[in-house]
Formats: structure tokens, sequence, C-alpha cells
């Protein structure tokens, strides 16, 4: 072909990807914006609204896995520690997989239960309260909106499971904070006040295979009595500054936590992964300065200005641009080099995570693997194509301002997508 073939054919494909965005009758409605990088010729080839700032939802966990792959090593750091004579003290990394029931591998559970040590938990003081700004505090008792902590343990969570007919926890140590009540609803439901860890059930009949999970309010008090709970041992509480000659024990395989992070989209990763990322870089928890840190090293240098309050999407304060979000794309691409293993991070369109029955798999096999991110009126996906031709590319598509159901833009995304795959 050509070099004025070629010109004319791909001129052709961005005309036609212009025309299926033209005759959508579900865009016009609201506000979005769209860019699509060809990573062969290094060049934006299509844009709309590219530099007009968008809320990305979890879309923001694309920067919190970025500063993972900058600053955290192939493995979680479990504990920091130091030995004092016939004492182990010991301080949270921020690593939220100790006894997680989707990430636990026992190594930092077996260390302080085989420890002939005292153990001491030391408290660690955080520069941000549990909360980031921008969430919604009326979503307290909802699964994903956990409280952030130095030390998670079951993943901050309780979970509530139907057992042979009887309401079984886990951890079985928050039985004792249940109560039953009678109250107005027509369905089963378990409700814990904002300021206790008191749970409320409602007279209603178990129903069959029951499972929930409601976070709980951690707690450096808490947290020793849970560990004393489950390790069998006693554990002490101290108030001591981390010392210079702390050791680390790590926990997991980093990118374990990271495909976790992303395939579901778990707020709490997202946040705990920050803070373990500032740990590592000031040994303590200074998640707002980490941040910063990022700004000024690498999103300062992006094509278009952004913020981001917090690291999981759950704040609406947060504000991207669909070409700053490429541009990042492009960066982890560079940081993991291997196509799977970037690939591993994301879900695949039509097979897994929150893309899962999404896309349609040619062969069996995904064509897209991108991030989703949905809040009230927010729906945005961004991440990586391969083309039917074998062409590579990387998207933003973020989507904000409609009114009802998400169903019909998402339908509108998978659309334009499987039309660049088809045709580019």
């Amino acid at each position: 072909m050509g070099l004025l073939a070629c010109l004319t054919t791909k001129a052709q494909s961005t005309l036609n990807l212009n025309d299926e965005f033209q005759k959508s009758t579900v865009l016009p409605k609201h506000y979005y914006g769209f860019s699509l990088y060809d990573v062969d010729e290094q060049r934006f080839v299509y844009n709309h609204n590219q530099d007009k700032h968008f809320t990305p939802a979890s879309n923001t966990k694309v920067f919190t896995l970025f500063a993972s792959l900058k600053l955290i090593g192939d493995s979680i750091p479990g504990i920091a520690y130091v030995e004092r004579g016939d004492s182990l003290i010991f301080w949270g990394t921020g690593d939220p997989s100790f006894l997680h029931p989707r990430l636990d591998n026992g190594r930092v559970y077996n260390f302080l239960k085989n420890s002939n040590k005292k153990l001491f938990y030391s408290s660690s003081p955080t520069q941000e309260p549990t909360y980031r700004n921008g969430w919604s505090i009326e979503d307290y008792e909802f699964y994903y909106q956990p409280e952030l902590f130095p030390f998670p343990i079951y993943g901050n969570v309780v979970q509530f499971r139907e057992v042979d007919g009887k309401l079984k926890l886990f951890p079985s140590y928050f039985e004792r904070d249940v109560k039953q009540l009678a109250d107005t609803t027509t369905r089963y439901r378990i409700h814990r006040a904002l300021e206790n860890n008191r749970y409320e059930i409602n007279e209603l009949p178990l129903p069959k295979n029951y499972v929930n999970e409601k976070p709980f309010r951690p707690s450096d008090s808490l947290l020793v009595l849970l560990l004393q709970d489950t390790l069998k041992k006693d554990v002490g509480l101290v108030h001591q500054q981390l010392p210079q000659d702390f050791k680390i024990y790590n926990s997991v395989e980093k990118r374990v936590v990271e495909r976790e992070m992303m395939l579901p989209s778990d707020n709490f990763l997202a946040e705990q992964f920050n803070m373990v990322a500032s740990f590592l870089k000031y040994n303590s928890f200074k998640t707002e300065d980490l941040r910063q840190y990022m700004m000024d090293t690498y999103y300062s240098k992006l094509s278009d200005t952004i913020e981001l309050r917090d690291g999981s999407g759950l704040s609406s304060y947060n504000k991207i641009t669909p070409r700053s979000m490429v541009e990042v794309l492009l960066q982890i691409s560079n940081e993991v080099r291997d196509e799977n293993a970037k690939h591993f991070l994301f879900p695949a369109g039509g097979l897994e995570g929150t893309l899962k029955n999404v896309y349609p798999t040619p062969g069996g096999k995904a064509f897209v693997w991108a991030k989703t991110g949905t809040i009230n009126s927010v729906h945005c996906q961004s991440g990586y194509i391969i083309t039917k031709k074998g062409k590579r590319y990387v998207f933003s598509f973020l989507n904000n301002n409609f009114m009802g159901s998400s169903s019909p833009v998402r339908k509108e995304m998978v659309r334009i997508v499987t039309h660049i795959y088809e045709n580019f």
C-alpha cells in the first residue's frame, strides 16, 4: 500500500469514527470526553473534549496503580518491627492483606504467631482522617467504603453469612456486638451506627445463602483485641515513634493486590496502596504529601492540570482530562513493558472483573483491557485496545452529568470501542 493510500485509509477510519459519535442518540444528552492514541505512530488520532475536566470515579485507580508501580517494590511490606530484649514491637505499614479473605498468604500472621517474644503493637499517626475529602459520609456502612487504618485486619469489614439457617460472622469476635431489633423495613437488613461497632439486625427471616459485608470502625485498641483473638496470645499496645533501625517483614506479592484493586475496583485497597507508598517514602502515613509528590514529580508534566484528592475515586473532588488519562496509561506501559503482565492488571473486556460479560470476545479472546469508573451520574472507561489488525491503541472515555442508569452510556462506549477494534 502506497503512502497516500495509507494516509487515505487512516483518514477514512477517523472520519468513520467521527460518524459513530455523531449518530449517537445517547452521548449528546450529557458531558463526555474521548481520546484515542495510536501507540505505534505515537500520536493522538481522535479527540473530543480531550482537555476538559471530568470526575473520573474509579478511573482514579489508574493513577494509584501508577504510584504503586513507581514507589512500591515487588512485595508489600507487611509490618515494620524491632526486637528489644524479650519484646517484639511492630508497626503497621498500611498493608491491606493481613487476614484479608482474598489476599492473605499467612506470612505476617505466622511471623507473629511463631515469635517467642512478647508482642507489642505500636500506634502510628496519620496525616489525613480515615475518610478522604469528598467522600459521602452516608455510605459509611457499605462494603465499598471501609475506614482506612495503618494496620488493617480482615479488610476492615465484618462478613455476615447464612450457614445452616443461622447467621455467622467472620471474624466471630463481633458476634458479641449484634442485637436484634424490630424496624419498619420490608427486607432483611443489617445496620451499623456511625459512631460504634454495634450491629442491629431486624426480625425478618434470614434469607438462604445470605452474604453481606459491613465495615467496622478500626482503632488501636480494637486491633489489639482482634490480634489477641486470632493469635491466641497476648499483644500489648504501646505508643512509640518508629526507630531508625526498624526492619521490614514482607507479606504478599504486590501485583496480586494491584489486580484485586483493579478488576473488582476495590476502593479500600486503592487507599491502602497510597498508605503503603507513603510509608515507604516517608516512614509515616503522609498521604497528602504523597499525592503532592506525585503531582510535582510526574503529573505536572502532563498536558493538562489535574486534581486528585484520594486514591480510589470515591471523592467527587477528583478532576482529570481524557488526554491526561491516556498519558498516564502510556507511562504505565513504560513501567510494565510485558504486554501480558500489563493486561493482568486491567479487567479484560468480556472475560473478567468489571468488564465481564460487557464486551464481545472474538475467538474467546479479549480485545480491550480497561479500568471502569462509576458513581452517581459518572461512568468512565480508560485502557488499552488491540484491534483486529493487531494495532495498539490507548483510549479514555469519560462521561459525566447524565441522568438515570449508566447502562445506556456503557452500551454506547462498548459500541464505539468495538467499532475501533473492527475498523482501525
